[in-house]
């Protein structure tokens, strides 16, 4: 699934070629998604200049005068700024048209993707219970301090939880966590201040490092451009179960181990366990 960086990879990817461009058409191919795409669409887009690519989360927000199209990948999906004419493939399921012959394109093999009308001056459901944004100055130690006190629930599990922070997936709370050196099954509440303010510091680093390398190569996610990311090649512990620790002196080796129903990844010698 796309995470933070690679959405945020998307919005800056796209922002430049849209800014500015009004909607000249909605091309609707395939109107089920995770839910179904809004059969009004064509009537709140038609004829409106896009004013601002925003995210939240993982949310992309392209704001309207009217109001703000919400767009979410899910598992597979992906966006293209493309020439006017080019031919739609078969799992090409939604087309912004904008003047000047550019046209944004939704692809979505899989089909878990969501696309939704946010009227002017309403917050959508999705966006109405999300927690802080990770870069942002209202996600600090004292924050998550008041989020993890009294909580036996894994530090893995809290920091993913969108309504503690938003944005922080499976592959970026692994590599987090381990340059914070805490274990992931670390009951939240345990956690000294000193640690959750190495772990805000660490979220913030991760997440800045793989925007500024433009995501994480997953198979199904390429760049707006349509390059792959490569934040890959720097990961220090998600899939490398096994492989000795990046970390200097450390001599230990990366374990794997299921959190929540997740993979989770983590070195025993430079994380203890609990």
């Amino acid at each position: 699934m796309p995470e933070l960086p690679e959405v945020e990879t998307i919005r800056r990817g796209i922002a430049p070629h849209l800014i500015g461009r009004r909607v000249e058409s909605v091309v609707v191919r395939q109107p089920r998604l995770r839910r179904p795409v809004p059969a009004e669409l064509a009537e709140h887009l038609d004829g409106q200049p896009l004013q601002a690519v925003g995210r939240r989360g993982k949310y992309l927000l392209l704001h309207f005068p009217n109001g703000t199209l919400l767009i979410h990948l899910g598992m597979s999906g992906s966006l293209r700024v493309l020439p006017g004419a080019s031919p739609a493939g078969r799992h090409d399921h939604l087309d912004l048209c904008f003047e000047g012959e550019r046209r944004l394109r939704l692809h979505d093999p899989r089909r878990f993707g969501l696309v939704d009308w946010q009227a002017l001056g309403t917050t959508h459901p999705w966006l109405a219970r999300l927690g802080p944004e990770p870069l942002d100055a209202d996600f600090h130690a004292q924050w998550l301090t008041q989020q993890a006190a009294g909580r036996r629930r894994p530090i893995k599990s809290l920091v993913m939880d969108s309504a503690v922070v938003v944005g922080v997936g499976n592959i970026y709370a692994n590599e987090a966590l381990w340059q914070a050196g805490i274990h992931p099954r670390r009951p939240a509440g345990d956690l000294a201040p000193p640690e959750l303010v190495r772990l805000v510091e660490a979220i913030r680093q991760v997440l800045q490092a793989a925007i500024a390398q433009g995501g994480t190569t997953l198979r199904d996610f390429t760049r707006a451009d349509g390059r792959p990311g490569y934040f890959a090649q720097s990961l220090a512990v998600y899939g490398r179960a096994g492989e000795p620790c990046n970390r200097p002196g450390c001599g230990g080796r990366i374990e794997q181990t299921v959190i929540a129903q997740r993979s989770s990844y983590y070195c025993p010698q430079c994380q203890p366990a609990p």
